[in-house]
């Protein structure tokens, strides 16, 4: 059974693809599965890439809300605005010129 299988560390298929699925289909933390089923987060990680892999489940597609849209577009903008502030310094640096006393 399943307690016998937990002290080898050997699972089946199927609890493989259940555990996957509480985070695939239900969208379920990983971490939150792996610390309900006794396991750690990257056998889980494992299990899903390989499961993938073989299409036997599919990966979720994540659809980002227009709040985190928000969120991550303020984000690029500041990286943005502060390329931008350094690229005019250098930009004012350079046109000034060789510096006195330098051949």
């Amino acid at each position: 059974g399943w307690a016998l299988s937990k002290v080898w560390g050997v699972f089946s298929g199927e609890f493989k693809e259940e555990a996957v699925r509480q985070v695939t289909e239900l969208g379920r933390p990983v971490s939150q599965v792996a610390r309900e089923l006794a396991l750690r987060p990257e056998q889980i990680r494992d299990w899903k890439q390989k499961l993938v892999a073989r299409g036997a489940v599919t990966a979720p597609v994540r659809v980002e809300t227009a709040e985190e849209e928000v969120r991550r577009l303020r984000r690029e903008l500041a990286v943005l605005r502060q390329e931008h502030e350094f690229l005019g310094k250098a930009a004012a640096f350079f046109a000034r010129g060789p510096a006195r006393g330098t051949p």
